[in-house]
């Protein structure tokens, strides 16, 4: 039995996937948020057909950004997804395997990551996402280990151990 390939990013990433352009205002990015029940949502531009990342606001970005012009004061100008957004987003690419892809989760302790091409959009993948593809990886590399294994001829050992030589 020969072992399938890595599963990679392309296999598991989701192309549905929720966004909002530079210009929304804060408040509509919250009601975004809170209507879809997102703790995260991407900030996008289309060009040429294409959605262009530009960054991701989370509810933390929003509760900052809320708070601060309750307590401040409004801000000038009014704050936008494309001022209060983290730019320069992780993101992996469509080609990525499964350990590396594990290994970003782990190590940035994210929920989800982009999917780019040179920056174009081609959607999300998530940690949950990952997680199933990476035990179904394994149950199938266990059971093909499984198969390789042989049980132990306990006559072959003893006969080796009493060799007499002539």
């Amino acid at each position: 039995m020969k072992m399938p390939s890595v599963p990679k990013t392309d296999e598991l990433m989701q192309t549905g996937i929720h966004s909002i352009e530079p210009e929304t205002v804060l408040a509509d990015v919250v009601s975004y948020l809170t209507r879809h029940r997102l703790a995260n949502v991407l900030v996008i531009r289309v060009e040429d057909g294409k959605k262009l990342l530009l960054g991701y606001i989370s509810e933390a970005d929003c509760m900052e950004h809320l708070s601060n012009e309750l307590f401040y004061g409004s801000p000038m100008p009014i704050q936008t997804a494309a001022t209060i957004m983290q730019k320069h987003p992780l993101c992996v690419t469509s080609d990525t395997d499964i350990f590396v892809l594990s290994s970003v989760f782990i190590s940035h302790k994210c929920r989800f990551l982009p999917v780019v091409d040179d920056k174009h959009l081609l959607g999300m993948v998530c940690r949950s996402d990952a997680l199933k593809a990476l035990d179904q990886y394994y149950r199938q590399w266990v059971r093909l280990h499984d198969q390789e294994r042989k049980s132990i001829d306990v006559h072959e050992i003893m006969n080796h151990r009493f060799l007499v030589r002539s």
